[in-house]
């Protein structure tokens, strides 16, 4: 029965892949018609940057993704099998290239006897240099997602950006630790990013009247441009919130391997985990935006003529 539902997860995330190729591939076609009105040239050229586009920025990572190997493996596998050795030295090995790693922990990568030995230092190099680096890719790739959501308007466009940053951010988490999940997990990680991008589709028809109530309403209506504003900014919000929930279940996911972990704990820890780092992700965000406007919003203690006097 485990055997069967592990094939299912397999098909449904075939299935997410085909989708979202197909959703893609009629936005692109629908752009190029129009760029053929402009010259025919435009539309070639455009065609050939979405194929460069979409190999680096879909196709290979997932090729890197998959590539990569699956360190649950080895427990499924005989004690004295020699797979197990080369399992664990080529994620030493990625560990040392994806890392910029102090030479005392590189050089437990490299100087061992036995793979039980490998295996301890692997352990130790993960949990002191590697561990920490994870959740500053994961508000990173939030960022990028609250912004290029919050800034376009185009909810097609947002689907495809969430879809592409998840997957970079997948394989940014899995190049840092050196391996990536078992092909279950990752089923389970391209139907939640798959369900992620439509969301992100679904979120650009969010009106401020469906989530704040009359009274606040009345007050933001009568400030000039602040609706429509506040608006992207909760769409860029909420898609990275989203984001760092894939983020934090990519870990979790990586951390469970070879141990027991029920899905619920994993979804938990995940939504408790992204509750944490929004409030992070938002604070860094507002770097983007001139200091001068946040110092206006910010400032409540100054008087107008001060304020009008700093802008």
């Amino acid at each position: 029965m485990q055997k069967k539902s592990k094939y299912i997860w397999y098909l449904v995330a075939i299935c997410c892949l085909i989708l979202f190729a197909l959703m893609l591939i009629s936005s692109i076609i629908d752009i190029g018609e129009k760029l053929r009105n402009i010259h025919l040239a435009v539309e070639i050229v455009f065609y050939v940057l979405v194929v460069v586009l979409v190999f680096f920025g879909i196709i290979n990572p997932i090729r890197i993704i998959v590539s990569s190997p699956d360190l649950a493996i080895v427990t499924s596998l005989d004690h004295d099998d020699p797979r197990i050795f080369k399992v664990y030295k080529r994620v030493a090995k990625n560990i040392i290239e994806n890392n910029q790693l102090p030479e005392d922990s590189a050089k437990l990568l490299i100087d061992y006897e036995t793979k039980e030995e490998l295996l301890i230092n692997l352990q130790y190099v993960f949990q002191t240099d590697v561990k920490k680096d994870l959740n500053r890719i994961i508000i990173n790739n939030a960022k990028v997602v609250l912004i290029s959501t919050a800034i376009c308007q185009s909810a097609r466009f947002d689907m495809i950006t969430v879809f592409g940053v998840n997957l970079q951010m997948i394989k940014q988490l899995v190049l840092k630790c050196g391996f990536r999940p078992n092909m279950k997990n990752l089923s389970k990680l391209t139907i939640n990013v798959f369900g992620t991008a439509l969301i992100a589709e679904g979120l650009e028809n969010m009106r401020l009247e469906d989530i704040l109530p009359n009274s606040s309403m009345n007050v933001i209506g009568e400030i000039p441009l602040i609706k429509p504003l506040l608006s992207s900014v909760i769409q860029g919000i909420a898609n990275a919130l989203l984001t760092i929930r894939i983020g934090c279940v990519t870990r979790r996911y990586l951390f469970a391997d070879g141990s027991v972990v029920t899905k619920e704990e994993i979804r938990r820890q995940a939504l408790k985990e992204a509750a944490k780092i929004l409030p992070l992700v938002v604070a860094d965000t507002i770097t983007f935006f001139p200091k001068k406007i946040v110092r206006f919003f910010t400032n409540k203690k100054k008087t107008g003529e001060e304020n009008l006097a700093e802008i």
